[in-house]
């Protein structure tokens, strides 16, 4: 039963969506699949007049070959037939078993997710191959063969083999079981639990798609602030609907585990990982859930930060705590991701510094099938953070990157912000311990072997997947730099404006253009060098930096600014907090002084007067106002950028974006107007010559409310 539905669903997604011309709404992604022109639609069907593979018709395999069918109906206007006989001009998809008779592939090298894309002679015919050692292989080649045709490639020409660098590449929803959906902000949960397991809409399918189609192959399907019940059978149940849906696409079901589980449904007195009886209780759980899902992919879990119970609790480890769940798994080949995210009440330091000191002394202590998810930097998903320290400092122990991909601190969805800088910048940042984070990641450095990369979802109901049309490019870019992190974020820019808007390459170079300055706009609209955590508490919407009434101390904004007459900034230096510390050697002598920090980062490390001179022969105070003003530059920038992008992108969308510019052109003064005026209360400075005063008085920016802002959550 499940199989015929399931086959039911993917001949919907092959048929879906009429070809003729229509508004658009951002639905279809970046697989649009809009016709090409004359010539190029003469091009591809000289490359593409069969679709052939020799193959049994598996799930995945028909994916592949109904993707193929349907992108070159769509851009050719004519569907290639389907066949088995190797004719000129076929994409043959070929796998060791069912390869064509002289294909000379280094298979071995392609691994169980790689592919080959090749224009080659066999048989005396011209055709495209598509080889990979599992359908799974053919699948994601299918998508980048077709990837390339949207961008206008030389088909003829094509010579290219691709293997992901990073094994599991998953998407973190931090969805809850009532459909809220916590730092969401493009409606409700796509998961309608209440109809689950016996109602799986087109929707799912359209969702496995799509993560395919970049990539990736895991999704945890639950928020990390868990619900116990979420592994209940009824749950249970829900979530195996939905594995059976994302089978075929590769897309593999995790779930956030609440650690006081066995207490919570187990009756037990005790989740204590050390006590037998709780042990065994996890051992059964796993064992129920593999039964139910067999291909599951293993356990998300948040423990002993921001009030989740874990095994600190009961005096123990957080390796004691992941290496419990890893032994209830590992039977069954699951993984358990134990979140380095820790801050609690009891802790008096610097926040920044608290995760590296409850994990880095259990370097080697984690079991072979844990990977430690580590966020990019010390705080949490801020506009611009330093790397984290961890990374490269943990050797012995499989670090996996958390990146945010729903931009919780970055403007919502009404923000343009282009996050793939950001995941370049921190991809790419030196650990100063013989290699990048990059390397770190994908295991290269150390010899790891279980790697991992994950998102924090921007995905809802909204018929735009994601809130607005550019946040679409933050999911896109997030599954291709966790393929291969060596990606630039130009080039995945390129990529999917040209098969988002326009492939045509003035417009499409315009779009990147306005992409590749957006995330810097907003980090000197919000947080200008190094400064961090201003916004509203909460919520984390608009300017805040006045907060200092919270219950704990780092949950003020004040915290971490420190403003006042002596200056402004955190001292992380070895004057301060002495943090620093914890990066290698050759990092933390460049950071610990301010006259070899970079300027992005300055105040993030250090507490500096206002008078301090900075590289542009600026004082302090005249750089942070300079920046403010560059944010609200930049963003009026975009606005005007993308106004003359009108008839290069539909009507519809292109109205859309335009009102959001709009917006956060708005919002781009409100924050500037709000610190402005907060640090010049705070170091009774007058605003620099020539410089435009706030528009409101401090006080008008404090009385702001915003109780039901969205994405608090359940």
């Amino acid at each position: 039963m499940r199989m015929c539905r399931l086959w039911l669903w993917l001949t919907a997604l092959a048929l879906a969506m009429p070809l003729g011309a229509r508004a658009e709404d951002g639905h279809e992604l970046w697989l649009r699949y809009r016709p090409l022109s004359a010539a190029g639609q003469a091009g591809l069907r000289a490359v593409a007049r069969a679709v052939v593979h020799g193959g049994p018709a598996s799930p995945t395999l028909r994916a592949a070959v109904a993707e193929l069918r349907r992108g070159v109906a769509a851009l050719a206007g004519r569907e290639p037939p389907e066949g088995r006989r190797l004719v000129p001009g076929a994409l043959v998809l070929a796998t060791p078993e069912f390869a064509p008779a002289g294909l000379q592939l280094r298979w071995r090298d392609l691994g169980r997710e790689g592919y080959a894309l090749r224009r080659t002679r066999l048989q005396g015919r011209e055709v495209t191959v598509i080889a990979a050692n599992t359908d799974l292989g053919l699948l994601y080649g299918s998508f980048a063969w077709l990837r390339a045709a949207q961008a206008g490639a030389e088909l003829r020409r094509l010579d290219a083999t691709s293997v992901p660098k990073v094994g599991l590449r998953l998407l973190n929803h931090w969805d809850n079981l009532d459909r809220s959906v916590e730092r969401g902000y493009a409606g409700a949960s796509i998961w309608d639990w209440w109809k689950l397991p016996d109602i799986t809409g087109p929707r799912y399918a359209e969702y496995a798609r799509a993560n395919a189609s970049i990539g990736i192959n895991g999704t945890v399907l639950n928020n990390v602030n868990a619900k116990a019940e979420s592994l209940t059978a009824p749950f249970l149940a829900k979530a195996a609907a939905l594995a059976d849906v994302f089978r075929p696409y590769g897309l593999k079901v995790f779930l956030s585990a609440r650690f006081s589980a066995p207490v919570e449904l187990g009756g037990l007195k005790t989740a204590d990982p050390l006590d037998p009886a709780v042990r065994a209780w996890w051992r059964a759980k796993a064992d129920e859930v593999y039964r139910a899902m067999p291909d599951f992919g293993g356990f998300l879990v948040k423990a002993n930060s921001e009030g989740q119970p874990g095994p600190q609790d009961y005096g123990r480890t957080h390796a004691d705590g992941a290496n419990m769940l890893a032994e209830a798994l590992a039977p069954h080949g699951g993984v358990v991701l134990w979140r380095a995210f820790v801050y609690a009440h009891e802790n008096a330091g610097d926040r920044a510094g608290q995760a590296y000191a409850e994990f880095q002394p259990l370097d080697g202590r984690f079991a072979p099938n844990v990977v430690v998810q580590v966020k990019n930097g010390p705080i949490d998903f801020q506009p611009r953070e330093p790397f984290h320290p961890l990374f490269g400092a943990m050797p012995r122990t499989p670090l996996g990157l958390e990146l945010q991909i729903t931009k919780e601190y970055l403007g919502f969805s009404t923000h343009l912000a282009y996050l793939g800088t950001l995941f370049e910048e921190v991809l790419r940042a030196d650990t100063g311990h013989g290699g990048t984070v990059a390397r770190v990641v994908d295991g290269r450095l150390q010899g790891q072997r279980l790697t991992a990369m994950a998102g924090v979802a921007n995905i809802g109901t909204d018929r735009n997947w994601c809130g607005s049309q550019f946040d679409q490019a933050n999911w896109y870019a997030f599954g291709r730099m966790a393929w291969d992190p060596d990606l630039s974020a130009r080039a995945v820019a390129e990529e999917w404006a040209a098969q988002t808007f326009s492939a045509r390459r003035a417009a499409r170079d315009a779009i990147v253009e306005l992409m590749m300055g957006s995330r810097e706009a907003v980090a000197d609209t919000m947080t200008p060098l190094g400064l961090h955590h201003l916004m509203g508490s909460g919520h984390h919407y608009g300017p805040a930096p006045w907060v200092d009434d919270l219950e704990r101390p780092d949950w003020n904004p004040v915290y971490y600014h420190r403003a006042g007459r002596d200056g402004i900034g955190f001292d992380r230096s070895p004057t301060g907090s002495n943090t620093v510390a914890q990066y290698a050697a050759p990092v933390a002598r460049l950071w610990a002084d301010p006259r070899t920090t970079p300027p992005a980062l300055l105040l993030w490390f250090h507490h500096l007067p206002w008078d301090y001179r900075m590289p542009s022969g600026r004082t302090l105070w005249a750089e942070l106002v300079a920046r403010y003003d560059a944010g609200v530059a930049a963003v009026d920038d975009m606005g005007r950028r993308w106004a003359a992008l009108r008839g290069e992108v539909d009507g519809e969308r292109h109205a859309e974006v335009a009102a959001y510019l709009a917006v956060q052109a708005k919002e781009a003064r409100w924050w500037r107007g709000a610190c402005l005026g907060y640090f010049q209360s705070a170091s009774s400075l007058p605003l620099p010559p020539g410089v435009r005063p706030p528009e409101h008085d401090l006080a008008f920016y404090k009385a702001l409310r915003f109780p039901f802002a969205p994405g608090r959550g359940g």
